[in-house]
């Protein structure tokens, strides 16, 4: 009986990411000197991005990732694809972000790119990527046993005179509505309250009109930071309050693309 084939040892990458929102990868492969490359393969479809790892030290490998380099937005694999061997998945090594918590982009661009590399459950290596033109960052947020308060930054435009945030029901999740809601605003940055007895059961995501009713839509969302998922480190508690249809609870979240949302139910009976 032929015994079974050893599967190869993973292969670790440290992560160092720049205050431009680049990222550089450290591949620890001892003896490889051909051609390789650190591909980074789509989720969401069959895109693939190549890198190209030059040697950097003894026994290692690198490649850039620089900011001017378009990433779509979603979760990219990470794997190494050293001479003619089939390429294989990374694991992350050392991860040094500290650079992503005190960035400030400029907005010059008139989009913000973000790029956060992760572990995923399975211990490989992954990048999640965000592309948004224009963007509204989450600066603070706080909550009361009545609403919310959020306060934030937007990118790649300015808060125009009309400027508003809606909350829109999440199709599928409750009837259909829309609540509109005004804005305190400063050229790029803005306030909004938000008062949950307005609300009706149903996931409410938040949005903001930066140019009215006539202008884009753009998503509220906490990306500046270091946080690949906000959702399990940045929780809020439940406030239950009165609505003309009764009582509700409700809770702010981020979800899984870290978009803010309000999530809205019938209290247990």
């Amino acid at each position: 009986m032929t015994p079974p084939a050893r599967q190869a040892a993973p292969l670790r990458a440290d992560c160092i990411a720049d205050s431009a929102g680049g990222l550089t990868f450290d591949v620890a492969a001892p003896g490889e000197s051909g051609v390789a490359h650190l591909l980074l393969r789509s989720r969401d479809g069959d895109d693939e991005v190549g890198l190209p790892l030059a040697p950097a030290a003894e026994g290692r490998l690198r490649a850039a990732l620089p900011s001017s380099v378009a990433l779509p937005e979603g979760r990219w694999d990470a794997y190494a694809h050293l001479a003619d061997d089939e390429p294989r998945r990374l694991v992350p090594g050392v991860t040094d972000l500290r650079s992503l918590a005190a960035r400030t982009p400029g907005g010059l661009l008139g989009h913000v790119a973000v790029r956060i590399p992760y572990a995923t459950r399975q211990g490989n290596l992954t990048v999640r990527s965000w592309l948004r033109a224009p963007h509204a960052e989450v600066a603070d947020l706080r909550t009361d046993d009545t609403g919310l308060t959020v306060r934030g930054r937007l990118y790649g435009t300015q808060l125009a005179p009309g400027a508003h945030a809606e909350l829109r029901v999440r199709a599928g999740t409750g009837a259909d509505g829309t609540l509109r809601v005004g804005v305190g605003a400063d050229r790029t940055e803005f306030r909004c309250d938000v008062d949950y007895g307005e609300l009706a059961p149903g996931v409410w995501d938040l949005w903001l009109r930066p140019a009215g009713v006539g202008g884009p839509r753009v998503r509220v969302a906490r990306l500046l930071d270091d946080v690949a998922d906000k959702q399990p480190v940045f929780t809020f508690p439940a406030a239950r309050v009165k609505t003309p249809a009764g009582p509700v609870e409700a809770v702010p979240y981020y979800t899984r693309d870290n978009d803010l949302s309000v999530s809205v139910t019938e209290p247990a009976a």
